[in-house]
């Protein structure tokens, strides 16, 4: 179980560290909000969910799709605008989704997922299936009036919702204290059991998931999981132009997260040396089949077909003729 926690998170940081380098390239089309730093929190929750259970996302979505099961190499394509993407390269970075694994895709609208988990969750309790649904969300989201009205639903209704913060303290190019009043947990005590871990610590996080994910599946209704982390890059890969040289965070703050003892891929290495789980050739060998797997989905994703634009005539409406 260990060695594979540390293969998801390191194929989320392998792929994220790729799209970084490539986007910078031109290499495929839009823009990216890249994981790296939080690939705990969604291979530590993941690890507890079946194919079965539901999760939602959120723009930075590249990391709950591949910690849930999702295949990087229709990600990859996705990303690029081909027709072998996930969602047949008209979705984009921003919206891929495989509702094969549970997943009901990432959100290109802040706090888009609330209302989407928490309809999941009531469906899984009227059919009584045992599913769960999973919320995942920043703290800059849990300022839209939806967080607020979501977890009073789940708590009224005992629904089977795990609402997952990722309090980078960060929302967007701000500061996430200097416009969020008092402390976000304390909005869901309210209504819900409450946890914040540290969500560096993919082990701490496993462990929180599976208390709530529990208890969901025994109809005792929803939870609240805080998980403290960082991202490392900006909220954009092209967050220099929209910035126009202004600065919201220093560099010395990002080398500091980026520590062993605080990056949760490095930090979670020295775990498994320390418990005698894995040596360096173990280690290396990881690494030589994640990288493998990458350049595998670049060379997937270069090569396949375009998206068909015609199909904007009928993804949306039935019937429709261009």
């Amino acid at each position: 179980m260990h060695l594979d926690l540390y293969r998801r998170m390191l194929l989320i940081r392998r792929a994220e560290e790729c799209l970084a380098r490539l986007g910078q390239e031109g290499k495929f089309p839009g823009g990216v909000h890249l994981y790296i730093g939080q690939e705990a929190v969604a291979v530590g929750v993941c690890s507890v969910l079946s194919d079965r259970d539901w999760i939602t996302s959120t723009h930075r979505g590249h990391g709950h799709f591949l910690a849930k099961g999702g295949d990087l190499n229709a990600m990859y394509a996705e990303i690029w605008g081909k027709a072998d993407g996930i969602c047949r390269g008209m979705g984009g970075s921003m919206h891929v989704a495989d509702l094969s694994k549970g997943i009901l895709g990432a959100n290109g609208i802040v706090g888009g997922g609330f209302a989407i988990a928490t309809g999941a969750a009531f469906g899984a309790k009227l059919r009584n299936d045992g599913r769960v649904a999973v919320c995942f969300f920043g703290d800059g989201a849990a300022n839209q009036g939806t967080f607020m009205e979501t977890m009073n639903v789940s708590s009224a209704w005992q629904l089977p919702t795990i609402f997952l913060c990722e309090n980078n303290g960060l929302s967007e190019f701000t500061v996430s204290s200097t416009v969020t009043g008092g402390q976000l947990v304390d909005r869901a005590r309210a209504f819900m059991p409450t946890t914040i871990v540290d969500g560096n610590d993919v082990l701490a996080v496993r462990a929180a998931a599976e208390t709530a994910v529990a208890r969901a599946r025994a109809g005792e209704g929803p939870s609240y999981i805080e998980c403290t982390t960082y991202r490392i890059r900006g909220h954009l890969e092209a967050e220099d132009a929209f910035l126009a040289g202004g600065k919201y965070r220093t560099a010395e703050e990002v080398v500091m997260w980026q520590a062993a003892d605080r990056d949760p891929v490095t930090r979670f290495e020295i775990v498994l040396r320390n418990l005698g789980l894995a040596d360096e050739d173990d280690l290396a060998s990881i690494r030589r089949d994640v990288a493998a797997a990458v350049d595998a989905a670049v060379a997937h994703a270069e090569a396949g077909e375009p998206a068909d634009p015609q199909l904007a005539y009928s993804l949306m409406f039935a019937g429709q003729e261009a």
